[in-house]
């Protein structure tokens, strides 16, 4: 993927020692139940690597946020929505607002039951993903470095972050682990992160006046197909050794396209992450916000991540 863009760090204002008061960071460490006296009750419940469930809110393209629940307890929140109300932040703020007005931490130390964690963010992560502190939690920023402007954001506690490790990891003690998940397990996160990447999909196009995707099961069966062949061969490609370019497989699951398109990626934390990288490169971009396309297709295989597109037949 592209790594290039701006960076606006050459004035750093204060940490902000203080939580929030208002907006959806207020509801990290909540019991659920109040978040949902909010936002009522989620659309659907999906699974995912990091000990959580994933309550999706999906009705409404412009409040669309993904809630994290362990133990009835709210953990993490990825909004999107441009509606949402994600104080001090609001998704399409200039980036050089956001740096003016907020201190952006290059390392994040957190200390925990005697252990000792320090993240270290290169470039392209301060670019792209800053973070900042907001009291005991954390807001991952997500930048559309095309438009210069904030994408969405994830805000999430010390353990989580923890065990998901988006940033270079330097510790001293025991490290926060997930535990492996068994096979059955794998099945539901995958299927939550293909219908997350698909909705996710919709809310950015819809943000460019894009008409959304609409769900086709045999194109979302060959991008599974490919994810997996990719996980299994250990070949990150649009080309498989076994069933060939996008357009052998389409013809062989008998699609009928007039154009189509492709995205893959591998090794992201999850569905939020992998089409944020998407967006930030011209390439996938492109395919992600083609006009032209009617209908999408996801397959997840463990870490392994394929969007195929298509322009159907009149």
């Amino acid at each position: 993927m592209t790594q290039n863009g701006a960076q606006y760090v050459s004035h750093q204002p204060k940490k902000n020692t203080k939580r929030p008061t208002e907006g959806l960071s207020f509801f990290i460490g909540k019991d659920v139940s109040e978040l949902e006296k909010v936002l009522g009750q989620p659309q659907r419940i999906d699974e995912t690597l990091y000990g959580y469930q994933w309550h999706i809110y999906n009705k409404d393209y412009q409040h669309y946020v993904q809630v994290g629940v362990e133990n009835n307890r709210v953990v993490t929140i990825f909004a999107l929505g441009e509606r949402l109300n994600i104080f001090p932040f609001k998704i399409g703020q200039p980036i050089e607002e956001i740096f003016k007005k907020h201190f952006i931490d290059t390392n994040i130390s957190i200390e925990k039951d005697g252990n000792s964690y320090r993240f270290e963010l290169n470039d392209t992560d301060l670019n792209l993903r800053p973070v900042v502190q907001l009291g005991d939690i954390y807001s991952q920023l997500y930048i559309d470095k095309f438009t210069g402007t904030l994408s969405s954001v994830r805000f999430i506690n010390a353990d989580t972050l923890i065990k998901q490790r988006p940033y270079e990891l330097i510790y001293r003690g025991e490290l926060i682990e997930s535990e492996v998940p068994s096979d059955e397990m794998w099945k539901e996160i995958e299927k939550g992160t293909e219908q997350q990447i698909s909705e996710i999909t919709n809310v950015i196009r819809q943000r460019f006046k894009l008409k959304p995707l609409i769900w086709d099961e045999k194109t979302a069966e060959v991008a599974y197909g490919h994810s997996k062949d990719m996980a299994e061969s250990n070949d990150f490609s649009h080309q498989s050794q076994k069933y060939g370019s996008l357009t052998d497989r389409l013809n062989n699951a008998d699609i009928t396209y007039k154009n189509a398109g492709e995205n893959i990626a591998a090794n992201y934390i999850d569905a939020p992450a992998a089409i944020e990288g998407w967006l930030n490169s011209k390439e996938h971009r492109g395919v992600l916000l083609n006009k032209d396309f009617s209908h999408i297709g996801v397959g997840v295989y463990k870490k392994y991540y394929t969007q195929n597109f298509i322009q159907k037949t009149d």
